[in-house]
């Protein structure tokens, strides 16, 4: 059986172009991405850099957890979730997910499930630096 899905954590540059061949098949008749990227600003404050740290094997565990529930719930044909980890510039991307189905509107619900899942459920922490300082987003490691 074909590998249906990819996941990743990496302190390498992302690439959509693996994401998107990755899960892209004949089947298809859709293929939805999410890409994330690092902004300038957030709360009225100038942003640096982003740094994103995980734990690794449990983070892992949790993105295939993710892609194995969405493959059981929605009729899609492969999953590519992809984060990055380190720090990461100004239009630089921590996260891609890439879905393929019949129909794009099942590729959609299943892509919104897992960039929100993953925020939820995966231990992977970020913290915003700005010019005056630096904060956790969420509960840091």
């Amino acid at each position: 059986m074909t590998q249906r899905t990819s996941i990743k954590i990496t302190s390498e540059k992302l690439s959509i172009l693996n994401c998107t061949s990755f899960v892209e098949d004949d089947s298809c008749g859709g293929i939805v991405t999410f890409v994330g990227t690092v902004r300038n600003s957030t709360q009225n404050k100038k942003v640096t850099l982003l740094d994103f740290s995980a734990y690794e094997p449990m983070a892992l565990k949790e993105m295939q957890k993710i892609a194995d529930t969405i493959l059981e719930k929605f009729p899609i044909h492969k999953i590519a979730i992809h984060h990055a980890v380190g720090e990461l510039q100004i239009g630089d991307i921590p996260v891609i997910i890439a879905v393929s189905s019949a129909h794009r509107k099942v590729a959609f619900t299943a892509c919104e499930y897992a960039i929100d899942t993953l925020k939820e459920t995966v231990p992977i922490w970020k913290k915003e630096h700005f010019e005056d300082g630096e904060v956790w987003v969420n509960s840091h490691p």
